[in-house]
């Protein structure tokens, strides 16, 4: 009778899993040396003298159960023929097929022809996507090649690159300047005034490093070279500086220095010959008639910055002249009222300063080719001779290409307004363009102290509700000056000095006598305040004040 087996109950109990017949236990027999005993397998000499294991059925009514579930993945998340495929029946079980049995071999067999076109149809996709995307990258390297190629043509030309035709500073490999050199003027501290160029600053720092480091070795009577002067300057200002730095300085400041070629200078270098030519370099100093050689003294170094510096300013201001003669309406300045740039001037974007011939070393000619050397020779030739070079040359020599005459440039039509502008009256914008032209052309020259007296105006209407409300709390008619200012550096937004808020209160009893006045008591001074006035009406009045002397 068949033993049956404990783990038979779970096997039935469990859902969509059938029950497993009982596994019948078979008869042992004991095998006889001569006669095998039927379905066992034969036994080698070498082999183990452990009972075999049975033979597995060639086939069962009932499938074994699964020793694992298998995940179930959707179907749109198959993306290749080795990915598994979903059962057919959602409600079988799902089955773990054993590589080289016939359930794996049917399965594959059915799934290929499903897989196939699938398959064939993303490649095609893909492929004809990976078409697209490539021929839009060669557009997009046709086209930029073109604009390098026209842009090369415009540089060998000698036109402006479209950066500079902008406005945009370009770099030496065609990008923008780094920011805090686009920006630098705006970034200065304090009021704004006449700041110079981020360029122009970095030049006339390397003119102060030079000139320190031409007196310091004309005062020793040393000779000056370019060579001794280019290293100290980058010592001290960790900057590369070249010939062309020096030409720029010539350029602003002529008079300066004088340069010269020489030779036969005592040099410690391995890399420069005592025969070779090199660029020297004399300051230029005021030397009267009988004296000695004068010497570059601190004096002279700062008369020579100071010079140096207004230079450069005089350079800036042309700009800005230009670029106020180009405004529309025009505004004309005054040069000794000018006080700030215009508002819309970008300082930075100031062009760079052309660098001025410096002396170059002479050249020896050297011929180079025999044509040069025949050339040289020609007059100890026949004149046979001489006459065949000629005819060679004048046969080689390519017929110059007479040059196509200049046509006029395009004459610029006439600005347009904006399309936001559209319809408005010009007579109403010429107006407003000629009050927006006055207003800069005050802001302009204005001067620092009429700067002061604003910002001072702009900050009254607080001061006077504070001062108020500290009237208000002490409930004394009377205050003394130096206990006012103190309560109202505690109670006001911004940080002042006592001396700077005792002008301000002094500035508001100017403007207000009837409501804040002044009363000077022995060596003390009191603040007498009517806390009865309308406070609104007294900041209306500061109000309309301060408009006024804006206006003006």
């Amino acid at each position: 009778m068949a033993q049956p087996r404990l783990t038979d109950f779970f096997a039935r109990r469990r859902p969509g899993l059938r029950a497993v017949p009982p596994r019948v236990k078979q008869a042992w027999r004991t095998p006889s040396p001569a006669k095998p005993a039927p379905g066992a397998p034969a036994r080698t000499p070498g082999s183990s003298r452990k009972r075999a294991r049975p033979p597995a059925e060639p086939a069962r009514d009932h499938p074994a159960p699964p020793a694992r579930r298998r995940l179930r993945l959707p179907a749109d998340a198959v993306s290749g023929p080795t990915a598994p495929a979903a059962p057919a029946d959602p409600t079988a079980p799902a089955e773990l097929a054993v590589p080289g049995s016939p359930e794996q071999a049917s399965l594959s067999a059915g799934l290929q022809p499903c897989l196939a076109t699938p398959e064939k149809k993303a490649s095609s996709k893909v492929t004809f996507s990976e078409l697209k995307s490539c021929l839009q990258r060669a557009r997009e390297l046709g086209a930029r090649a073109q604009e390098l190629r026209a842009s090369a043509q415009r540089k060998d030309a000698g036109e402006p690159s479209v950066l500079e035709d902008q406005g945009h500073p370009a770099g030496p490999c065609g990008e923008k300047a780094p920011a805090y050199q686009r920006f630098h003027a705006l970034a200065q501290p304090g009021p704004p005034g006449l700041v110079l160029p981020y360029k122009y600053q970095v030049l006339a720092e390397m003119f102060r490093s030079m000139d320190a480091i031409v007196g310091l070795l004309y005062n020793r009577s040393e000779t000056v070279t370019f060579a001794k002067v280019k290293q100290g300057v980058q010592d001290m200002m960790r900057k590369r500086f070249e010939e062309r730095n020096v030409g720029q300085i010539r350029t602003v400041y002529p008079t300066s220095y004088r340069f010269r070629q020489e030779r036969n200078i005592p040099t410690f270098k391995d890399g420069i010959k005592r025969s070779d030519y090199q660029l020297t370099i004399e300051p230029l100093l005021d030397h009267e008639a009988g004296s000695t050689a004068p010497q570059l003294t601190a004096s002279h170094l700062l008369q020579r910055r100071r010079l140096f510096s207004q230079n450069l300013e005089k350079r800036v201001r042309e700009h800005h002249r230009a670029f106020l003669a180009s405004l529309n309406p025009p505004v004309v300045v005054p040069e000794d009222q000018l006080t700030r740039w215009h508002p819309r001037f970008n300082v930075d974007s100031v062009p760079d300063i052309e660098p001025a011939e410096l002396p170059q070393p002479p050249t020896v000619e050297k011929p180079a080719t025999a044509q040069e050397v025949l050339a040289r020779a020609r007059g100890l030739l026949s004149p046979r001779m001489e006459k065949a070079l000629s005819d060679l040359a004048q046969r080689t020599a390519k017929p110059s290409s007479p040059g196509s005459p200049g046509s006029a440039p395009p004459a610029t039509p006439p600005a347009t307004p904006p399309a936001a502008l559209k319809g408005v009256s010009q007579d109403l914008l010429e107006r407003i363009r000629c009050k927006e032209a006055q207003k800069q052309l005050a802001q302009m020259t204005r001067r620092p102290e009429q700067e002061q007296r604003l910002q001072r105006l702009e900050r009254l209407p607080e001061l006077a509700r504070v001062l108020r409300s500290i009237f208000v709390s002490e409930r004394k008619p009377a205050l003394p000056m130096d206990v006012a200012c103190s309560r109202l550096l505690g109670s006001y937004s911004v940080a002042l000095s006592p001396g700077e808020m005792e002008k301000h209160v002094q500035l508001l009893s100017e403007l207000l006598p009837d409501w804040l006045s002044l009363h000077r008591v022995r060596a003390d001074t009191y603040i007498k305040l009517d806390k009865a006035a309308d406070l609104a009406g007294v900041l209306t009045r500061l109000a309309c004040l301060a408009r006024a002397e804006v206006a003006l």
